[in-house]
């Protein structure tokens, strides 16, 4: 009996309070508007590219490794408390271990094990994602800019002459990415602005157009600061950094208008760095090129800052 004469157990409101948080957090849980098709991909979007699976994929292990950590600590933790409290034990201060060398053995050896498993898959996929090995079908100079990017088609489109591997405007690629620029590509582009949308979507930002089921090249150049080039449902991102190229490849599986953004910080309208992507049939690409030849947007913008000599001493020396 409590002191003021009442049966009523002192327990009984902490326990009432305990099921009305987990009742909260279960309700935030399924309140998310995520359906039970959703729910898989732990918050990734739907993937649009034949190798955007294989990041899913390292995500979701990645979500497993954590919960099954984070399921393993808190049940540590809730057992320690409720079966060693004071109230049960009675003792006022209970018997301390110290220098147990195997639990410490233990707490240094598991989260290293974790950490390496992590890498390893990491790894294996980073070296698949970015490998060039493979010749693409399409090549696209993604040129970044404060605030909006351009789209160098390097293709061989009627109505324009000349070569990308020799164009001047193209100077700051590598040899090492001109390499497998098709013969004779004088090229088309297509330059953004912020303030503008795609006509079907309404989505801010210039529209990237791709042909579907072919191998797309994607050659980054910067002509001021850092830009990070990310199609949101290609789940791959990479950095547009000024005095060094990068480049990474995908084939988009499905139709459809997606959007891009820039994920680096790089001034003060970084968030207006907005881009759409129109993956189409190889036969609505091909046109699309024509059209924008006929409109006179033949040959190339310039690429950006030409490489420093250390960087291509650097990849010089790793070929």
């Amino acid at each position: 009996m409590s002191p003021n004469g009442s049966d009523r157990s002192p327990r009984r409101p902490m326990r009432r309070k305990l099921l009305q948080a987990l009742t909260a957090g279960l309700v935030l849980a399924t309140a998310t508007g995520c359906t039970y098709k959703d729910f898989p991909r732990l918050g990734m979007p739907t993937p649009t590219t034949e190798e955007a699976p294989r990041i899913l994929s390292l995500w979701q292990g990645s979500w497993a490794a954590a919960l099954a950590v984070g399921v393993l600590v808190w049940g540590l933790i809730l057992w320690s408390a409720i079966f060693h409290r004071r109230s049960r034990t009675k003792v006022e201060v209970p018997p301390q271990t110290r220098y147990n060398l195997p639990i410490e053995a233990l707490y240094t050896v598991v989260p290293i094990l974790i950490v390496s498993v992590l890498f390893y898959f990491t790894a294996r996929d980073e070296s698949k994602l970015l490998s060039l090995e493979k010749k693409p079908d399409v090549t696209v100079n993604v040129v970044g800019f404060q605030w909006s990017w351009c789209f160098n088609y390097i293709e061989n489109v009627e109505g324009s002459t000349g070569d990308a591997k020799t164009a001047a405007e193209l100077n700051a690629i590598p040899d090492r990415y001109k390499k497998d620029f098709p013969a004779d590509a004088g090229g088309v582009y297509t330059c953004g602005t912020p303030g503008e949308r795609n006509p079907q979507t309404n989505n801010p930002g210039p529209t990237l157009w791709l042909p579907k089921g072919k191998t797309v090249r994607f050659v980054l150049t910067s002509r001021d600061v850092i830009h990070s080039f990310w199609v949101v449902p290609f789940l791959m991102k990479q950095d547009v950094i000024p005095g060094h190229t990068n480049a990474f490849q995908v084939t988009p599986d499905k139709e459809g208008t997606f959007l891009g953004k820039c994920a680096e910080l790089c001034g003060v309208d970084h968030s207006r760095m907005l881009f759409n992507v129109k993956v189409v049939s190889p036969e609505r690409y091909e046109q699309h090129l024509k059209d924008l030849a006929k409109k006179g947007q033949t040959g190339y913008v310039p690429a950006g800052i030409a490489q420093t000599s250390h960087e291509k001493n650097r990849e010089t020396n790793n070929l």
